[in-house]
């Protein structure tokens, strides 16, 4: 650390100087970044793709299709609500890849008094058709008393795009004066409290300029947008506040290099096993092989990297080069910590560790109650805020043209696959007989299927009716549902299924062996695979974070008790955090309408503020250890490190809070969850963890917290 920390003194303009020309060089890769997200990132390799493909390549099924939702006021005429349809149409015929067109005049059921709907067919995946969709937008034009609204997936994902950016700059208006504020508070000085900021975004622009490369490799999620501001500029905030209240501190005694060394070998190595902790909280993402979870690894494992290299380079050259003017522009006058009220109450709880150990435990197990009723869900289109055309357009659809027995959520397409031709006997008869057995199931409401959309129940009789010429009325029946040795069949669940029993009726049928091969698709076979993959992979992950933080801490701090206890408060107050989640948004409190949780809240949550948490641990621990290794007092060393380190971790913890829970102010549903979540985890940390458990178990566990593999204790008295 030594040779390291003069080659930055020493070298310090030079670095200054290539970090400049790596930011510039990122930041043209950083602002293409939105251009190349698309999706939701809910992807998952298994049946339900197997079966999509099927039904694209053999039944001519879209990849993606858009509807247009035309409404009128009832004064309008009829001739010119027709004209106006007519009209809207037309104008989309030389869109591209578009494939066909279904107007409202086409068919029955599509068309009601003040309401009707269009189907625009696309040969190009969802996630690329952000242009298509603004190129329609533009062609659609509302008359007097008439309006054209478009929704459908494409629309939505390019929506849901939108909607993270204007989120992002959102989140950024609110969270950067406030934590500009905080700096201040705990700096002093404009140029102290302004560095962090600097170091936050630095990271920010070059870690978005790196992450656009990996979309040559990786389907991109639209909400890595809002990921990777989120995780880095509170991280990179935090390990500035870290090394610059140490520099602070190291500078009023001594020369500007002493203060860099002394700086780097204790804040350095404290920002290097924290970035160390977090790196492995989001590496145990990767074990999911869902998008949105590689992605959100990829790009947070990015933000970790680039924000401690930065914290033990670019931070210290921009140090050693202004020196004693860290203090230059006092607006504010520091405080000592000697006195301060996070002194007061750690000498408090200190004096009644089991009492305060108590009442904490209580409080910790009370809010993690709900916990049990937690109910995950896919983000859909109600992650859209209520304001988007999209959302309020799709909704309109559902409810005046869409049966509720047979919505799209209830239904499984099925692809049956026959040894030979469909259109034979014996094949006709394995494929009712499949039908007749999945149609007796409990759940099942209804099927459609060529036999009862023709209403020839008898295989032999289908066969004979079918084989040679088929009716104007049968062939549009076997144009769609039948192509050479697959069959389509679509099962509707009942309507007051839950999601979980669809999900365990989809697995369960999926794994029986029929009288033909059977392919599972649609919405529930989506949820089954994604919800399977999470549950089975997700224990590996958390495995790997808790295994490799115990050691890196064990090895850090050299004692067995202290990663014991780090873990299990963080488990802890991670639970208490689902649960007060679970009341603030499923059960609908402070004036929310009640919403079930996004599927990948618990998960990255854990991820994230598993890893950030110990960043505080660390920063604490360090302290208390450093002071612990020359005084051999546990109690003392336990209040002297509260006491340097309280205000830094305070402050900390409160750009954190304010950073992440500026997303709560923001339109898309999960991002906000997300957003509240993270800062609700850390405020509990910083409170309850920091400020009562950890030194109500340090006086209670006294010098057993240094134990180590049968390395004695020392009492202060022997050294």
């Amino acid at each position: 650390m030594n040779k390291f920390s003069t080659f930055i003194f020493t070298y310090r303009k030079f670095i200054i100087i290539s970090w400049i020309i790596t930011i510039l060089l990122f930041s043209y890769f950083a602002f293409k970044l939105p251009s190349v997200l698309s999706g939701n990132g809910f992807i998952y390799d298994g049946e339900y793709i197997k079966t999509e493909e099927i039904l694209e390549k053999e039944f001519g099924h879209s990849p993606s299709t858009i509807l247009l939702i035309f409404e009128r006021k009832k004064n309008v005429d009829d001739t010119s609500w027709k004209s106006y349809i007519e009209n809207s149409i037309d104008n989309l015929y030389e869109v591209e890849d578009l494939v066909e067109v279904i107007s409202p005049f086409d068919r029955k059921g599509m068309m009601k008094e003040t309401i009707a709907y269009g189907v625009l067919s696309f040969d190009k995946p969802s996630d690329k058709m952000g242009d298509t969709v603004s190129n329609i937008r533009e062609k659609l034009k509302n008359e007097n008393g008439m309006n054209v609204n478009i929704t459908g997936e494409p629309v939505i994902v390019k929506d849901l795009n939108e909607a993270s950016q204007k989120d992002l700059a959102k989140a950024e208006m609110i969270g950067l004066p406030i934590a500009l504020l905080v700096l201040l508070l705990s700096f002093g000085s404009l140029v102290a409290a302004s560095i962090p900021l600097l170091i936050g975004v630095v990271s920010i622009i070059i870690t978005m300029g790196i992450v656009y490369f990996f979309h040559y490799s990786f389907d991109l999620s639209i909400f890595i947008l809002n990921i990777v501001p989120m995780i880095g500029l509170a991280l990179s905030i935090d390990f500035a506040l870290l090394f610059i209240n140490r520099f602070k501190e190291e500078i009023k005694e001594k020369s500007t290099q002493d203060a860099i060394m002394t700086t780097i070998a204790t804040a350095g190595r404290s920002v290097v096993f924290s970035g160390l902790c977090v790196f492995i909280g989001l590496l145990g993402l990767m074990f999911i092989q869902i998008d949105i979870f590689q992605n959100v690894a990829i790009g947070g494992m990015t933000v970790v990297l680039v924000s401690a290299f930065c914290a033990v380079t670019f931070l210290p050259a921009i140090l050693s080069v202004l020196g004693h003017n860290i203090n230059k522009v006092t607006i504010l006058k520091e405080k000592g910590n000697e006195h301060g009220i996070w002194s007061g109450f750690a000498k408090f709880v200190m004096k009644r560790p089991v009492i305060m150990l108590i009442v904490a435990l209580t409080i910790l197990i009370t809010g993690l109650i709900p916990v049990k009723d937690m109910n995950l869900v896919i983000p859909g289109t109600d992650s859209l805020p209520t304001s988007y055309e999209s959302r309020v357009a799709f909704e309109r659809f559902q409810d005046e043209f869409v049966d509720p027995e047979k919505e799209d959520e209830n239904k499984v397409m099925l692809v049956l696959e026959t040894n030979g031709d469909v259109i034979n006997e014996e094949n006709l008869t394995l494929l009712k007989t499949t039908i007749d057995t999945i149609n007796k199931d409990s759940l099942v409401a209804t099927i459609d299927s060529p036999f009862s959309l023709t209403g020839i129940t008898d295989p032999a009789m289908f066969y004979q009716l079918v084989s040679t010429n088929p009716s104007p009325e049968i062939a549009p029946v076997l144009q769609y549902y039948i192509n050479e040795n697959k069959m389509l069949t679509e099962v509707y669940l009942n309507k007051d299924i839950k999601r979980h029993e669809a999900q365990d009726w989809v697995r369960e049928w999926s794994e029986k062996e029929l009288e033909v091969e059977a392919n599972f698709g649609g919405f529930a076979k989506f949820e089954q695979e994604l919800f399977d993959e999470i549950f089975k992979k997700a224990p590996y992950g958390l495995a790997l974070v808790l295994l490799s933080t115990f050691f890196i801490l064990m090895i850090a701090f050299r004692s067995l008790l202290i990663p014991l206890k780090a873990i299990i408060m963080n488990m802890l107050s991670l639970s208490a955090t689902f649960g007060i989640i679970v009341w603030i948004f499923q059960e609908g409190h402070f004036g929310l309408e009640p919403v079930a949780i996004a599927l990948v809240l618990p998960v990255f949550v854990f991820s994230l503020v598993f890893g950030l948490s110990m960043d505080y641990e660390v920063f604490l621990i360090s302290r208390i250890h450093e002071e612990y290794m020359v005084t051999r007092d546990n109690n003392a060393a336990t209040l002297h490190g509260l006491i340097s380190t309280s205000k830094i971790i305070t402050s900390a913890a409160a750009i954190m809070i304010v950073i992440t829970g500026a997303f709560a102010f923001t339109g898309v549903m999960p991002v906000k969850q997300m957003g509240v979540g993270i800062a609700l985890a850390i405020f509990i940390d910083a409170t309850i963890v920091r400020m009562v458990l950890v030194p109500s178990l340090m006086k209670l566990l006294g010098d057993w917290n240094w134990w180590f593999f049968g390395q004695n204790k020392v009492s202060k008295n022997h050294e």
